[in-house]
């Protein structure tokens, strides 16, 4: 408990993200005992001061129960159509819910083409930000009506650490059909034990995430961990925790021992063109550095130069976000390149003297700048 208050402080801004198994029953369709029981504790925390932010899941499985389809088809096409249904009777039964406890709600949806322009970002920010300074609590969904592989962030877990990073939440709380993180698969080991809090997030508890997942939904363990580890960057605390829990959200509000916590790593406040570059741009291509330009980058804080790359791939253009790797194949940074990728062919390898001999000086510049850099320390 105390350890929570420490790292969390005061609670002003919360995420919740509830998932379908969370929304939905066994039959299909939607859960309205839960949605209920999950309205009326948002209402209550809200009613205290706390600003909610709601990511939800569930519109498929809402869809797929109103067109009477009793399983869950591999067709597109068919799953946004009922994506397209199922949204109207979710946000239908949130409104109904939350007008009982006079609370407006506004509904936000979003795909990650949305984040990854710079200036729709911070829109999509600007919006969230007026409905909370409207008393309106936003229910943001991913748009699975128009959303097609290439566009989609994938799972509401990531959506919902997206979502944290970008209005600055103090606190992302996961609700799922289990009660946090176990050290094995609770499902097939009656003796796995709950774990209560990780201070890191290491090759050890990647592993135990990859056994654990749950019946329904997108997600699993696994993509929670890797919402962790997105929080976790921007210091940002996280929270996984049993939506059936009786007054879950008020237990984890007031620090008690509710749940897994993950400990925010990053206490320092990362700009936000920072966490756009991390987590909002979508990457076109990659490069390889050296071991003398990783030292420069993740200890001495220095840019990337042309010197210091080995290998490009992909294709992109000058200003695209490019990820970077180490010899190992670690992915250490991201950034925004200076240069499109056949122009780094030409002066990967080289100094500045021979560089200065062979171009002219336009083509002697950073590869990426520190301040379009962003470096992972795990």
């Amino acid at each position: 408990m105390e350890n929570r208050k420490k790292y969390l402080g005061e609670i002003k801004r919360i995420v919740v993200k509830i998932g379908s198994s969370s929304l939905t029953s066994r039959k299909g369709g939607l859960d309205i005992d839960n949605m209920k029981k999950f309205a009326g504790e948002v209402s209550i925390v809200a009613r205290e001061g706390i600003e909610v932010i709601i990511v939800t899941s569930g519109a498929i499985a809402a869809g797929l129960k109103y067109l009477n389809i009793s399983q869950k088809p591999e067709d597109i096409t068919i799953l946004q159509s009922a994506a397209s249904v199922g949204q109207v009777e979710l946000m239908r039964t949130y409104s109904n819910l939350f007008y009982g406890n006079h609370i407006k709600i506004g509904q936000v949806l979003l795909t990650h083409e949305d984040t990854t322009r710079r200036q729709q970002y911070l829109n999509i920010k600007n919006t969230i930000e007026n409905l909370i300074k409207l008393n309106v609590i936003p229910i943001i969904n991913e748009n699975d009506s128009v959303a097609t592989e290439e566009i989609k962030f994938g799972d509401n877990d990531r959506l919902a650490a997206l979502v944290s990073t970008l209005i600055e939440a103090d606190i992302l709380i996961i609700l799922s059909d289990i009660d946090g993180m176990y050290d094995k698969n609770p499902g097939t080991n009656s003796d796995a034990r709950l774990i209560s809090q990780v201070n890191n997030i290491s090759e050890d508890i990647e592993e135990i995430a990859g056994g654990i997942g749950s019946t329904y939904g997108s997600g699993g363990m696994v993509t929670k961990i890797k919402a962790a580890r997105v929080c976790s960057f921007s210091g940002i605390g996280m929270i996984i925790a049993n939506s059936r829990q009786p007054d879950v959200l008020g237990k984890i509000i007031n620090n008690e021992n509710v749940g897994t916590f993950f400990v925010p790593q990053n206490i320092k406040k990362v700009r936000s063109v920072k966490k756009w570059i991390a987590f909002g741009a979508r990457t076109r291509g990659s490069i390889v550095i050296d071991r003398g330009a990783e030292e420069a980058i993740v200890s001495r804080g220095k840019s990337i130069l042309p010197v210091g790359v080995l290998e490009v791939s992909g294709k992109f253009n000058k200003g695209d976000t490019i990820k970077v790797f180490s010899v190992d194949s670690k992915l250490i940074a991201k950034g925004i390149s200076s240069f499109s990728n056949e122009d780094i062919v030409k002066v990967k390898g080289k100094n500045e003297k021979q560089i200065l001999t062979e171009f002219d000086s336009s083509m002697c510049r950073e590869i990426i700048h520190r301040d379009s850099l962003v470096v992972f320390s795990s």
